[in-house]
């Protein structure tokens, strides 16, 4: 059996993460969003993949090459127009045959899951309960089956979620020839599987371990969770005076400094510098050739590559892009003084503690404060001494 990852989007819920990369390559625990997705499907059995790419392709093409640095053989399709999910998974007629496992690609699913699925028979929906279901698709269930198909309301009927899991066969694209283009342009899955429901044949499996990626906050959980299954390794070089607690790992060619404390679940790349004196809280992601130096503290954050955050900083819930220099002195803050929700451009995002969405080679001059929930656009340049909130745009220089 095959199976078939949509990863042919942008993410614009991710901006400005997503200006320089597509979602699916966003990283968590230190692997791209799609890394994570893939193994899972090979642990789960699979060794044959189509990958259905558009924006961003190169890199994704780039990163997993033929797959068999993943355990696996990769084929890609290209989406020239993002004309919606039905189109994606029509690109797939003529390379998949009998039964295939289909996915999203900006999510994480456990093998379990996956392997459940692909032992049932026929049409098969991965379903999941959320306390949040007005982001997603409403499903109903009876003895099974999915019964009823909703789509994104404000005020949803129930808690079951469509979770962008399935099972098909090549009946699927006969499915989506029929339809037609929805109100928003585009050939709608959903639309193909209404089909299914009348006639009573789309069985549904509950997900157990399922993270959606909707939106840049949602990483920090995904990182959490994903770091809180992760198991030790030292392959850096940690100097006498380090204390380690907790489930650390240390990528080859780092090289962690006197003085430095961190707790775990914590993982930090390749080739980093980290202290003297540097404070990881847990939680925290280090990409490749950072620079996390003295009197820093970060906590529950993910700092993409080659970013600097060289001394007497903070840094708390945040994600900050790749090749960023903080300026000495300049701290980020994750908390509101009343302690409500923290907003990010007027949207609650249910969060008590949330600092800033940090697009990449972006400089703050030093003493920078910057406000919990602010988002800053790729290569802002902020004056030192600078109060950041809002949203920032791509390329300002913030005096």
């Amino acid at each position: 059996m095959q199976c078939v990852i949509l990863a042919a989007g942008e993410g614009k819920r991710m901006r400005p993460l997503t200006a320089s990369r597509p979602k699916v390559m966003l990283p968590v625990a230190n692997r791209p969003i799609l890394e994570h997705l893939i193994a899972a499907a090979v642990e789960a059995g699979f060794t044959r993949f189509v990958l259905v790419v558009g924006y961003g392709e190169r890199e994704i093409r780039e990163h997993f090459g033929d797959g068999a640095g993943f355990g696996c053989r990769i084929r890609y399709v290209t989406q020239r127009q993002q004309l919606g999910t039905g189109d994606a998974v029509k690109a797939c007629a003529g390379l998949v045959s009998g039964p295939f496992l289909l996915m999203n690609g900006d999510m994480i699913v456990g093998p379990e899951d996956i392997a459940a699925i692909r032992e049932m028979d026929g049409p098969v929906m991965g379903i999941h309960r959320t306390d949040h279901p007005q982001d997603f698709g409403v499903v109903t269930c009876e003895d099974g089956f999915i019964t009823g198909l909703e789509e994104k309301s404000p005020d949803p009927a129930g808690d079951l979620i469509n979770a962008g899991v399935y099972q098909f066969d090549e009946e699927i694209f006969a499915r989506i020839d029929r339809i037609g283009l929805s109100s928003r342009g585009e050939l709608e899955l959903t639309d193909a599987l209404a089909e299914y429901v009348r006639e009573r044949r789309l069985r549904s499996h509950m997900l157990d371990r399922w993270l959606d990626m909707g939106y840049p906050w949602d990483l920090l959980d995904a990182n959490a969770r994903l770091l809180a299954r992760h198991s030790p390794s030292i392959e850096g070089e940690v100097e006498d005076g380090v204390v380690l607690k907790g489930t650390v790992s240390i990528g080859k060619g780092s090289l962690v400094m006197a003085g430095t404390y961190i707790e775990g679940p914590c993982m930090i790349g390749k080739g980093c510098k980290i202290g003297p004196h540097a404070y990881l809280r847990p939680s925290t992601s280090i990409g490749d050739r950072c620079h996390i130096g003295h009197a820093t503290e970060i906590k529950n954050s993910i700092v993409l590559p080659e970013t600097k955050i060289p001394h007497f900083n903070y840094v708390g819930d945040s994600v900050i892009g790749a090749q960023c220099n903080f300026g000495a002195g300049s701290k980020v803050a994750n908390l509101r003084n009343d302690h409500a929700p923290v907003k990010v451009a007027g949207m609650s995002t249910g969060k008590k503690k949330l600092g800033a969405i940090v697009g990449d080679r972006v400089n703050l001059g030093i003493n920078c404060s910057v406000n919990v929930g602010t988002v800053i656009g790729p290569g802002v340049n902020i004056a030192p001494h600078s109060f950041v909130e809002g949203w920032i745009d791509e390329g300002t220089s913030f005096q």
